[in-house]
């Protein structure tokens, strides 16, 4: 049973003097060239900005971007701290807002408090910075609470999130002309900022679960709880009807364990009379030991995160049918777990996919690319017009981007094109990887149509034309998030573990280029 804690933070844009009592923290984004001004902001006392000036001209405070300096109010002013959060100068993008969210968050974390304010400078507010202010309140939002959710250790002693209760944004002195217009775009902007997050800690939530906990069935169950909380139609399609209907490559990947696989469609109606039908498919390997081409001990505790792709797909799902856009959708995830048994399939075996095309396997661990061909075939018969599939693939993305971009393979410039755009928007780099026939070359297999694996170098490219080849010429953009899809580390707003990337880009690109 999923675990998921939404985001119940209150988060509102005020009145510039508006000043609650019960704040515990007070939180300033600070310019350098505000603090080389010999003008202060009127509503700090100045005994803080005092002293903020005092740090400054020291060089123990610099305002660069995400650096912190936290200042006792002494009762001087609302809260028992202002934290100064470094913003640098403008223009400023989202990702410089996103990471002053996460930055105002951690300070938050460490001070563990619950009724914060925010102040904000005017060009920010009044969307002059670089950015119009519905995307400084989406980008802000979504940095402070992307921050604050956390991967929870499953201990004897329930351990739970920092909970912040309340969150107030407000223009640091005066209200900017046409406040109204203003107001209007924040509290908009707040808003999808909330359920972007949402949706991403959801996506990251489902990534952690132990694969002990998270099977193909359990991850079925899942999607059917999500389309019945958000009104939309999902079928589940087990083992016996997957092979009615010729779902060998996925089947052949699920028969090594004991949990069957299931294919999960899910179908959003928001232009019944349009034919366009966004096709969105998510690798949902539950569990991936390589099978008989069996994995390093050290490489496979983590390997829950191979449903990376499923859980993006499932988030970007929850963002579009709570905004309810003018649009088609259809999301399919074939879902399954790579064993070793006596059943398992085997190197040289050749597979017939649901398309009827036939498949040389080479090798057992590049199995995502194997499912995903006929979760390609599924989408196309379901109606889908153009299709992105999003896939933990491989560790050649890796080789090639470390953890830090996911990579692209297209048969559509424009589309991809669009998907890269909404990637920036977002903060989520994608960098887009040849297509040259060179590549097409490594698929040919002496046994069948193709084989699923090259054992020569370039498999991030190879392993995107291989799903390519089932996208039946239709606009396709395969996305490989084997490197960004799970950080051991934090970075910016995002923790350590499964990160949810792409559900905010796949959004992004659905809900706002409708």
């Amino acid at each position: 049973m999923m675990s998921y804690q939404r985001v119940r933070t209150q988060f509102a844009f005020g009145a510039a003097d508006k000043l609650r009592e019960e704040v515990d923290a007070l939180i300033v984004f600070v310019r350098e060239e505000e603090l080389l001004s010999s003008q202060p902001e009127g509503w700090l006392h100045p005994q803080v900005d005092h002293l903020l000036r005092s740090y400054y001209a020291k060089s123990i405070f610099k305002a660069k971007p995400q650096e912190t300096q936290v200042i006792p109010t002494f009762g001087f002013t609302a809260g028992s701290h202002a934290v100064f959060i470094g913003i640098g100068n403008p223009p400023y993008n989202t990702d410089h807002l996103r990471n002053a969210g996460a930055a105002a968050a951690k300070a938050v974390e460490r001070l563990k408090a619950e009724h914060v304010q925010i102040r904000l400078p005017q060009d920010i507010v009044a969307g002059a910075c670089g950015c119009d202010a519905g995307q400084a309140a989406q980008a802000i939002t979504e940095g402070f609470l992307l921050w604050l959710h956390k991967r929870l250790p499953r201990k004897r002693e329930h351990n739970r999130r920092h909970a912040v209760q309340s969150v107030t944004l407000l223009p640091g002195s005066g209200e900017p002309k046409d406040s109204e217009t203003f107001r209007d775009a924040w509290t908009s902007g707040v808003a999808r900022g909330i359920l972007f997050a949402e949706a991403t800690g959801y996506a990251r939530d489902l990534t952690n679960m132990p694969g002990n906990s998270l099977n193909p069935q359990g991850l079925a169950e899942e999607a059917i709880r999500l389309a019945k909380r958000l009104g939309l139609e999902c079928e589940i399609i087990d083992e016996s009807a997957a092979a009615e209907q010729g779902m060998g490559s996925l089947l052949a990947v699920g028969q090594g364990s004991k949990n069957p696989p299931r294919m999960i469609v899910m179908e959003y109606q928001g232009a019944p009379e349009r034919e366009e039908v966004w096709g969105l498919i998510g690798k949902g390997i539950t569990f991936d030991s390589g099978g008989l081409s069996i994995k390093k001990s050290d490489e496979m505790e983590n390997m829950m995160l191979d449903m990376g792709g499923a859980a993006a797909v499932l988030g970007a799902m929850h963002i579009i049918g709570a905004e309810r856009p003018a649009v088609n959708v259809v999301a399919v995830i074939p879902a399954a777990e790579n064993m070793p048994s006596d059943r398992s399939y085997k190197p040289g075996d050749v597979l017939t996919t649901m398309s009827g095309r036939t498949i040389e396997v080479i090798d057992t661990d590049a199995e995502g690319r194997i499912v995903l061909a006929d979760a390609m075939t599924t989408a196309i018969r379901r109606g889908a017009t153009k299709l992105i599939d999003v896939a933990t693939l491989t560790y050649a993305v890796i080789v090639a981007f470390d953890d830090h971009i996911t990579g692209a393979v297209s048969n559509n410039e424009v589309l991809q094109q669009q998907v890269l755009e909404a990637g920036r928007r977002t903060g989520e780099r994608i960098w887009a990887l040849p297509t040259d026939d060179y590549y097409f070359k490594k698929l040919e297999s002496d046994a069948a149509d193709l084989k699923n694996f090259d054992k020569s170098s370039g498999d991030a490219i190879v392993a995107g034309l291989f799903i390519g080849v089932f996208a039946e010429g239709m606009p396709w953009v395969h996305l490989d998030i084997g490197g960004t899809g799970w950080l051991s580390e934090d970075r910016g707003c995002v923790r350590k573990g499964g990160t949810g990337v792409m559900v905010r880009t796949l959004a992004e690109l659905i809900v706002s280029g409708q």
